[in-house]
Order: C-alpha cells, then structure tokens, then sequence
C-alpha cells in the first residue's frame, strides 16, 4: 500500500481515536490553562499526559498554592477527566515566575524554603489525584542560582523517591535551547538524572509587541537565526540531554502582525506592531480559522520555516496549521524524541484538528 493511500485509510481508521499498542510508550501530552473556558471532559482520549497549568509559590512561606479562581478547576481536572480517559496520567505544572524567575530562585536559596516547596508540592498532588510535578518557567542566570538549582531538583527527587509511593512523575518546561546567554546554560547533567522528560518551549520565538517584522513564531528550522526547533533540539543534545528525553513543543496559538506594505506579505516584511488584539497576545487556532474565512484572504505554507500564514489587506498572521504540526510531529519520531506537549488543548478547533493531525502521524510512522 502507498504512503498516501495509507495515510487516507489511517485518517478514517482513527477518527474516533482508538487506542493502539504500537503508539503508547511514546508521550502525547497537552497543557490545559486553568480558567480556559473548556470543557474538560471532552478531552480527546490520544492524549497520554495532560499538564494542569499553573500552581504558584507563595513568596512568604515557599510553599505551593493554587489561586482561588483556579482552585475549582485545578481540584476536579484528573476526576473530571478520566471518566472518558481512565489510562490518562495527568500532572500539576507549577509555574516557576519571570523575568529570571524571581520566585524560584528565592526559594532554592534556602534549605528550609527549599524543604517547604518541595512537602508542599508533593502534598498537592497527592490532594488533588495528580500522578506527577512539573516544574515551569525557570531560567537560571547567575551561577549562585544555577548552583541553587541543582541541589534543589536533586532534593525534590531524592524526597518523591524516599516516599512509600514514590510514583509520582517529573517534568521540566524549558527554553528550546539549553544556552541561557553565552556564559549561562541549564544544568543539564542534574536534568538527566532527576526528571523524566523535558518539553521544550518551541514556540515564541518572536512577537509583534517586540519585532517589527513579520516572524515565524513556532519555526522548526530558520536558515537566518538560532531562533529555531531544531537548532534548540541539537544544542540540548549536544550539552548531554538524550533525545529519548526531549518532548517537543507544539503551538496551538499564532501571533498577528500589521504590515507596513501589505503587498509585501511574506516571512521578513516590515510590519509596525500586533494586529488584532493590541496587547500583541496570542491567538488561538480556533480564532484564527475563523480569520482565515475573511474575503480576500490569503493562505500561504512556507515549508523553509515550516509555518503556516494568511494574510488580509494589512494583516498578517504566523501560525501552525495541519500540515505543520504533522511535519514536526514526523520530525520528533524521526529524530528519536520521547514526545510532543501541545500548548494549549483548549485552542484547537471544535473538531481537533491539531490533536488528530499529530496522532495520525504516529500511527502511520508506527505502520510504515
């Protein structure tokens, strides 16, 4: 059987998403933002893992805590979910902070602040029925904090492993690329040792609120920047990170641009700042779908930077459609990664598109 007549049989196979032994030692994960209006029993059942986001740290006691609004959704998700998915392992991501992480770093800098995290995080997702941590949001820049850093991780896994069920798993979201700056990189050597698997923030590369030209925001390859997944990917191999326990980012959103000129519409055009909200946040797929029926619309796949775009008049916006979650997905099986983190479920479309197109590659490649 062709490749393409193949793949037309496995698209009506699989619509239901049946399970299949050749697909589950590899990791479908997704995020879930706490307060998106979603309904998380329609959940599609191909995810393996799903990431609750976020937890936070309390910055006077360092323990773990769940904001009021969140604390609703957050304590009902892994019931709620698994009366359609009871093989799901779901897992409580807590949100290490910005701008250098301040937060965190507050708390490695201590053993007691330390030791706080680290009970409370475990009691929370014990609370609340999770099966694993994943820790979110952190980038070490100073070597102080790099140092704090690894006695810290090593300390949370030394504690779950202790534990009489020490079944909890750990995760890290990291920078797609291990080099923080040119003297700063994640201590990759701890990373191995201690946490399951590492999935890549392998999308916001660029932003209209920051670039003045147009940018594909998720590129798995850019021949003019580092900017880029696969650069990230080889750079986190090469530093000691096996490929075994990469998990590659997938983005559900885009970003728009204005243009200067819209006759010049193309990845690289001058553009003076976001497009659609004013802010320059992110649009979800769903939205932009409905963007994409505008008259006069132009849709465009850019296989170089492997990114979709459309534009209309003035508007230009970057984004993964299809055809290129199914590239990197094909991408991750081929290169030996452990998975792929879709960001976020929620901003599929109605009829889950993405999340279908991603299990459809697996299965195929699994067959081939």
């Amino acid at each position: 059987m062709s490749s393409n007549r193949l793949f037309s049989f496995l698209f009506l196979l699989v619509l239901p998403f049946s399970s299949s032994s050749d697909t589950t030692s590899w990791i479908k994960s997704g995020f879930w933002y706490a307060g998106s209006v979603f309904p998380t029993p329609e959940i599609p059942t191909m995810y393996t893992h799903l990431h609750v986001a976020f937890a936070h740290i309390n910055t006077s006691n360092f323990e773990v805590f769940i904001n009021n609004s969140d604390e609703p959704y957050i304590s009902t998700f892994t019931k709620t979910v698994k009366q359609n998915n009871p093989s799901v392992i779901t897992l409580l991501s807590i949100w290490g902070g910005s701008d250098e992480s301040p937060d965190f770093f507050a708390m490695t800098s201590e053993f007691s602040r330390r030791k706080s995290f680290i009970t409370s995080s475990i009691k929370t997702a014990r609370l609340y029925g999770f099966q694993g941590l994943d820790l979110n949001g952190v980038y070490p820049n100073t070597a102080a904090n790099m140092t704090n850093m690894r006695t810290f991780i090593e300390e949370w896994r030394t504690t779950i492993n202790s534990e009489s069920n020490n079944s909890l798993i750990l995760t890290m979201g990291a920078y797609y690329s291990p080099m923080l700056d040119q003297s700063m990189k994640y201590p990759v050597e701890t990373i191995v040792r201690n946490f399951d698997w590492v999935h890549l923030r392998s999308y916001d590369y660029y932003l209209p609120s920051k670039n003045n030209v147009t940018r594909a925001h998720s590129a798995l390859y850019d021949p003019s920047s580092t900017r880029n997944t696969d650069y990230g990917i080889k750079e986190w191999i090469k530093n000691g990170l096996p490929a075994n326990k990469i998990v590659i980012g997938l983005a559900y959103h885009g970003y728009a641009w204005t243009l200067v000129n819209p006759n010049h519409n193309m990845v690289g055009s001058p553009a003076r700042g976001p497009a659609i909200t004013s802010d320059g946040s992110s649009i979800n797929y769903r939205d932009i779908k409905g963007y994409m029926k505008s008259d006069g619309a132009i849709l465009v796949y850019n296989s170089t930077y492997v990114v979709n775009y459309v534009t209309n008049g003035p508007l230009w916006i970057g984004y993964d459609d299809v055809e290129a979650i199914r590239t990197k997905v094909s991408y991750a099986k081929d290169k030996g990664l452990r998975g792929f983190a879709a960001f976020q479920i929620p901003n599929d479309d109605v009829d889950w598109e993405l999340s279908k197109a991603g299990y459809i590659i697996i299965l195929c490649k699994s067959l081939l």
